[in-house]
């Protein structure tokens, strides 16, 4: 099916997990897809394997300079965008009197600003084509976990963004999220299989998720299937925020 056949899209963050796995869902169903990230070797080798029309861009989603070469680059090209997957995100562990107030600011910048910044350069070509902004937020914009403390604030706000994005753009544009619980990415490649399962047991599903489930949500919010909905949040955490704790 090719939902998004002669449409244009830019995933932030995609060279690797949830981006990944989202930049080859759009591109299989007829996207042309702008993968923004700084990992070029990643993003490199994701432009040759995927199927469909992927374009590598080296972009710091944190700066606006960055943002603009990236729009002009695909208006120059295509001449519009339809769809913006604001998936970038970092993170830096600690409690508040533990955290470096650069690292606070770092992961503000990419996992929250950045959806501001893609929200303000392709605002325009957004409108023009009435497109869809999903973003990635998470299960800790809603439940707290120890040193998690620049990222809850960073996905709590991004969730909150979302909403205010999707009063301030309607009815052109529409603006929704995903939350995710615990995906198998990279970031559990270093924890033991007692912890994957101790994480996974939190879960209703009692299992990780995997990128590509995510990135089936995200496509459903962008396609013209969920045209009646906007300003929501869909969890795809196996139940994680409403079972076990």
């Amino acid at each position: 099916m090719k939902r998004f056949e002669g449409r244009v899209a830019v995933v932030t963050g995609g060279a690797m997990g949830i981006g990944a796995a989202t930049v080859r869902r759009l591109a299989s169903e007829g996207a042309a897809v702008y993968l923004a990230d700084v990992d070029d070797a990643a993003g490199e080798r994701l432009v040759a394997d995927a199927e469909g029309t992927v374009h590598f861009v080296h972009c710091d989603v944190a700066r606006a300079d960055h943002w603009e070469a990236l729009a002009a680059q695909a208006m120059e090209h295509y001449g519009r965008v339809d769809t913006l997957v604001s998936n970038a995100y970092t993170l830096r562990f600690g409690a508040a009197h533990e955290l470096h107030e650069a690292d606070w600011g770092h992961v503000l910048d990419v996992t929250l600003k950045a959806t501001y910044l893609g929200m303000a350069s392709l605002a325009e070509p957004l409108t023009a084509t009435k497109g869809s902004v999903v973003a990635v937020s998470s299960v800790h914009a809603h439940a707290s976990m120890p040193g998690f403390t620049a990222y809850a604030a960073a996905k709590g706000g991004l969730s909150a963004l979302v909403r205010q994005l999707a009063v301030e753009y309607a009815p052109a544009v529409r603006v929704n999220a995903v939350a995710p619980g615990p995906i198998h990415t990279r970031q559990w490649d270093g924890v033991d299989p007692a912890g994957i399962a101790e994480e996974a047991g939190r879960t209703l599903a009692g299992r990780l998720g995997r990128p590509e489930e995510v990135a089936a949500a995200i496509a459903f919010l962008a396609s013209d299937e969920a045209g009646y909905i906007t300003g929501a949040e869909l969890p795809v955490d196996g139940g994680r925020l409403v079972g076990l704790t």
